[in-house]
Parts: C-alpha cells; structure tokens; sequence
C-alpha cells in the first residue's frame, strides 16, 4: 500500500484518504466526492490538561466505509482516560463520533481541537499532476456548525456543512470542546459532515451489506474464510449505484470511478453470483459508448470508454476524463461479459436490450479495432500527452518490449486483445443464431475461426513454448515470456495441441512465484520484480490465468494458482489481496508490497469469489 497514508475508506462516489489515525493532514490526504476534494484537513487534536499526551492503541476498519480508533491516556500500568472514535463515510459526508470516558478514579480535564478546511481541489490536482490557481473556499462559522462554500470555474457550486454537537465551538477552521470529567463520567461528542454536490443530486438506493452477502450463500468453502469475507465486503464497498445498476469502481482511493475494462472483469469473475452487477456495468457502459471520433479523448463510433470522471478538471477539458475511450480491449470485453450474463441467466433478454450497442461494438472492433485491416485488433499510442500510449490491460508506458529490452513501437497489436476479440466473435455468432439469424451467426463464427487460426500462426513462438506478448507496428513479435499468453487460455483461442506446452511455461521457474504468475519473465531484460508491469505479480491476471486453466481441463493446476492467492491474501494485515505485489519467488519470507497498489482492487476481490469455483474433481 503507499505508506503515506493508512485509512481508506469508501461509499458510492465519496472516498476518504488519511493516516493511520484516520486523519486528513498533508499532500493526498482529503475526503472526496465526485472527484473533488471536499475536505483537504480534517484532523483532532488531544490537548490533554491533566496526565499525558492520549497514545493510539489500535485502529480497524472492519468494513469499507467504517474505522473505528481507540486512543488513550496511560499513567503507570493503567488507563485513565479513553477516547473511542468511530467514523463512518455515506454517499454524501461523514459522521465521526467520539466517546470520552474518565476510567480513573480523580477529575480529569481535557481539551479537544477539530482542523477542518476545504480547497475543493480536482483530485488530479491534489495528486500533483496538474495546477490550478483557485480562490480559497468561504467559511462561514456560527454556534455548533461550520459551512465551506467554493464555486467551480464552469459555475458549479458546493457546500461542505459541518454540524457539531452542543459542547462544540465552532470557528471558521473547525471545532473546539473544553471537557471536565468526574471519575467514571462518559460524554459523546458528534460531528456530521454533508456535500451538497450537484452531480448528486438524485443519489439511487444502494445495496445493503447484509443483502449484498446473501447473494454468496452458495459460494463453495474457502481455504481462508476470513479473507473471502473481506473480499465480499470490499466488492460491496466498491459498488457504484448509478441509474442503470450497481457498478464496481476500479479501486480504492484513486481509482472510486467507473473503468470499462476494471467493472467488465469485475462483473465477469461476479458471474453467477451477482448478475446485477454484470447487467449494471453493461447498461451503464452502452449509455456512454462512443458516437463520434474525437482523438482528444479517443472516441470512436462503437467504441466502450476507458474511464468516467465528474471534477472540475474533467468538467472543463483540461483533462480527456469526462469520457476517456483510451482502452483496445474494453469494446471486446463488453461483449463475452454481455455473453457472460446470457449463459450465466439463461435469459436472451439483456442481449436484445442491448441489441443495438453491441451491434455497435462489432462494427467498432472491424472498422476501427482493425487498423491496417491483417485481421488483428490494435491501437496505436497516444502521442500528445492527454492519454495513455498503452492501451491494454498492461497501460503503463515500458510494458511493451523485445528480447533485448527495445520498447515496442508503432500500432501495437496485443496477445490477450485478438483472444478477447476471438470470445467476441463467438458470442456474436451465438446471439445471431439464438434470435433467429443463421446467416448472420456463420459469418461472425467464420470471422472468429479465421482469427483463432492466424493468430496461433503468427503469434505462438515455439522455441519458447509461449505466444508472443504483441506484434509492433511493423509486424514484428515481442518475443517475451509473459502471462498474457496465460489470458488466452481463458477467451478458448489456444489450440488443445498446444495447451500442454503453455501451461508448463506459465509454471516453468521463469514465470510461476509460488504467489502467482509474474507479468514478464524473471529471464527477461527489462524483468523488475518491484515494477507494475514487467515481473510483478497481479493477481486478478493470475485468477483469470486459472479460469484458463480449469476451462481447458487443468483443473489441479488452478486449484494450485487458487491456494497460492488465498495464501497471498492472508499473509496481508488487512487479509486482502493487494492490486499486484512484487514477483520475487515464495519462500519463507513475506511477499513484497508494491509501494503504491490499490487497497482494495474490485477485480483481485473478485478473483477470491471466482477462484471457488475451480473445487472439485479433475
């Protein structure tokens, strides 16, 4: 996790970044909604005036969206005075609540201090990555209440009103309490922060954590159990309520948005357990599939979006996020998840409602998906600096790279992408057939068929017992071992014939960690086992490596990959799988954290739910 910062927690669109004390003090930290940061301090003070300074004895965040602290004064072997905090977040503020207990047998004094203010920052201002010079937000204190009020350049206005209990003082900066308690005497002090946010003015019902849970009684038992209930808990927590469903943000903190390619692997490893969550996240994705070609934010007809973002960057395209379509595999992924659903529900109605974008869809992966018409499905990196120049799953820019290290240049055309592609394909052609188009479905399965057949032909590199990673803009195979080639197990691409040599390369020393798959070979020359993409260890990568598996009959060998992510996750303090860790081999030590991973990732808690499936005989 990134040491900066300790408590992250999450409900809907608001998220809250702080310290370990679940404090919000410097740089990132804030409270967040939409896309803004509401609150950037937010901080108690314990001014004690009798004994010492309060210590911290433990904290917990038993769910997503709730910490709950225990602080105390200590004299000699005993407490004297404690201090309980529980903060709980909601779609739109906060309520943080503290009981004061004198447990000694003398008077205690204490005083107590609230820093709040609000800069309303862009989150991609307040992580450094863009500047912006902006009036200080008002502050208007009366009594018990505190409100910041701040204008945005396009004219949208929000109101962050703080509301504490009667013993408070408030002030333009936050809250003061001046507390004398006799022996045994217990008070509770209460602060209730609100967002008045226009973009959420009409919030939908969310699911409930107990509802939620109900839809995994059936699950098969876990070899961890407390880490799967963390997991179910971290998906309801992720969930996204908007007017076509619930959808599941990419991760927390920075990541509270809709995904395209996150939310469909999400709702696909969900599959069978919450079809919602699929019927969500398609509906939601169809409403804002691209109508247009706009290169700025790389829209195309057809095309299904990278990433939604509601802040005043985004708002005023100073950023491509309002609707960012920098993704190749997010279109092919709406439709085997739409197939997904179908087969999962055994109901054909989502599909005709959905008729006319994933027709869509299949016109963007010809017409636009295939750029030099050979068949294959690239993109070609962006080249300005608005967008990503890797657009596949592996988005960061050294992901793509020869033998000798050489990053890969030109329109790229991806391994996993043409299988994903391929899956699309078929799905089509079942559709077709399904609602009565015979002559349809041929020519999507003949399409699917030509595909599946130069794909082995062009990318299976046989010296390495692997496919290829990519082809570059000239043609030329990126000639790695990668866990790429594992995904295509999973879209049904490989040939049976080769199946056996591929599998031993993705358990071979070069690629298998005890942990999971690593992302590059260990042989390889830019293999960094602390990078993000070039020998890490994700493990949603390596759950989707072990549904693969279990589809082609390697069933021994995905309950392998499941034992090793359960492993992973309960060697975690918080028994979560980290968005990806560092791909050093298992040994007695523990495994190594990337500095700045996601915590909790929606797709790696789905991977916990998916992996059950893989029980069982051979």
């Amino acid at each position: 996790m990134d040491f900066r910062f300790n408590t992250v927690l999450k409900e809907h669109y608001a998220f809250f970044v702080g310290d370990r004390d679940a404090h919000v003090l410097t740089g990132e930290h804030g409270f967040y909604v939409r896309d803004t940061r509401v609150l950037s301090r937010y901080a108690w003070r314990w001014l004690p005036g009798d004994g010492p300074e309060p210590q911290t004895l433990v904290v917990a965040t038993p769910r997503p969206d709730v910490v709950h602290a225990h602080h105390a004064q200590i004299e000699g072997p005993s407490q004297t005075v404690a201090l309980r905090r529980t903060l709980r977040i909601h779609a739109s503020g906060l309520v943080d609540e503290v009981e004061i207990e004198n447990t000694s047998n003398e008077r205690r004094s204490l005083s107590l201090e609230l820093d709040a203010a609000a800069d309303f920052a862009d989150l991609f201002e307040a992580r450094g990555w863009h500047r912006v010079d902006r009036p200080p937000a008002q502050a208007e204190a009366s009594g018990s209440s505190l409100t910041l009020n701040h204008t945005a350049s396009d004219g949208v206005a929000s109101t962050v009103r703080l509301s504490f209990d009667a013993l408070a003082a408030a002030r333009p900066d936050g809250a003061d309490w001046e507390l004398s308690l006799a022996p045994g005497e217990r008070v509770r002090l209460r602060v209730a922060v609100d967002v008045a946010h226009p973009l959420d003015a009409a919030p939908v019902e969310p699911i409930g954590y107990e509802a939620w849970r109900r839809g995994f009684d059936d699950l098969p038992s876990a070899p961890h159990q407390g880490v799967l209930d963390r997991a179910v808990d971290d998906l309801r927590g992720l969930l996204l309520f908007t007017p076509d469903g619930p959808v599941p943000a990419a991760g927390i903190p920075w990541f509270v948005a809709t995904f395209g390619r996150d939310a469909l692997i999400t709702a696909h490893l969900l599959l069978p357990y919450q079809p919602g969550v699929a019927a969500g996240t398609l509906r939601h994705l169809a409403r804002h599939q691209g109508t247009k070609v706009d290169a700025y934010r790389a829209e195309e007809p057809g095309k299904i979006l990278h990433e939604i973002r509601f802040g005043e960057l985004s708002r005023t395209d100073r950023v491509p996020h309002r609707a960012y379509f920098g993704t190749v595999d997010a279109t092919p992924l709406f439709l085997t998840l739409l197939e997904a659903h179908r087969s999962a529900t055994g109901s054909l109605d989502l599909v005709r409602e959905l008729q006319p974008s994933w027709e869509a869809a299949l016109r963007w992966l010809v017409d636009f998906g295939d750029r030099d018409g050979d068949g294959f499905v690239e993109f070609a990196p962006a080249t300005d600096g608005s967008g990503l120049a890797v657009q596949s799953w592996k988005d960061s820019a050294d992901s793509m790279s020869h033998q000798d290290g050489a990053l890969a240049t030109g329109a790229l055309a991806v391994s996993e992408v043409q299988g994903y592609a391929y899956a699309a394909y078929r799905a089509a052609a079942t559709w077709l057939e399904l609602l009565g188009e015979p002559e349809q479905a041929r020519g999507w399965t003949t399409r699917a068929d030509l595909l599946r057949d130069r794909f082995h032909e062009v990318f299976w590199q046989d010296d390495l017992g692997t496919y290829a990673l990519a082809l570059d803009g000239q043609k030329r195979a990126l000639r790695v071992r990668n866990s790429d080639a594992g995904q295509l197990l999973w879209t049904g691409i490989v040939p049976v014939s080769h199946a056996d040599r591929l599998v031993a390369e993705l358990f071979g020393p070069e690629l298998w960690t005890g942990w999971g798959i690593r992302t590059l070979g260990s042989g390889e020359a830019r293999y960094n086992p602390v990078s993000y993409h070039n020998g890490s260890v994700w493990p949603h990568d390596t759950a989707l490596i072990a549904a693969g598996l279990a589809r082609y009959g390697y069933r021994t060998e995905a309950r392998r990959v499941r034992d090793a992510l359960y492993d992973l996750a309960a060697a975690q303090p918080d028994l979560r799988l980290p968005e990806l860790v560092g791909g050093y081999a298992r040994d007695e030590r523990p495994p190594v954290p990337y500095p700045v991973a996601c915590r909790p990732q929606a797709w790696d808690a789905a991977a916990l739910v998916h992996v059950l499936a893989f029980d069982g005989n051979d």
